[in-house]
């Protein structure tokens, strides 16, 4: 097996503010989870140095976050390695005028011929009527969905 590529070393004042996360228990799990990664994979002075396949049986996680949590924390930092990974690229489909007009329309009399809404009806009409330039029939159910809502009258 290879050499680690991202090795972990923790500065004493890094392992005292992961150690006061572990501690404290305050923070959200996936923090803590993280905070121990670290202390564990810690090849510093004062690390216990375990390996990937070690931590991630010790605390019930994938390989991979091991690997990842490591990797950010080498490449952007502690605080960086403590968080989750950022979503790029997230827009969201439809906005709150859009959703209030899908709202109204799931309420309104269903189409001459159709005793009820149905998903891909709704995306077609919201179309139809130019609230949007298009839209999936999953993207309707989501926002339905979200907003609590049922398309059958």
């Amino acid at each position: 097996m290879s050499a680690k590529k991202w090795i972990v070393k923790l500065t004493l004042d890094e392992r005292k503010e992961l150690l006061c996360i572990v501690n404290t228990g305050t923070a959200p799990a996936y923090k803590i989870k993280h905070a121990n990664i670290l202390l564990k994979a810690d090849q510093g002075e004062y690390g216990e140095n375990w390996t990937d396949v070690t931590i991630a049986e010790a605390y019930h996680c994938q390989f991979n976050t091991v690997f990842n949590v490591r990797k950010r924390f080498v490449e952007e930092g502690l605080e960086r390695a403590l968080g989750r990974k950022n979503r790029k690229n997230y827009t969201r489909k439809l906005n709150g005028h859009q959703e209030a007009q899908l709202a109204l329309l799931a309420s309104s009399v269903p189409p001459e011929g159709y005793s009820k809404w149905t998903i891909v009806l709704l995306a077609e009409k919201m179309v139809q009527l130019g609230f949007v330039q298009d839209v999936s029939p999953s993207t309707i159910q989501r926002t339905l969905k979200k907003m609590n809502l049922s398309p059958i009258r």
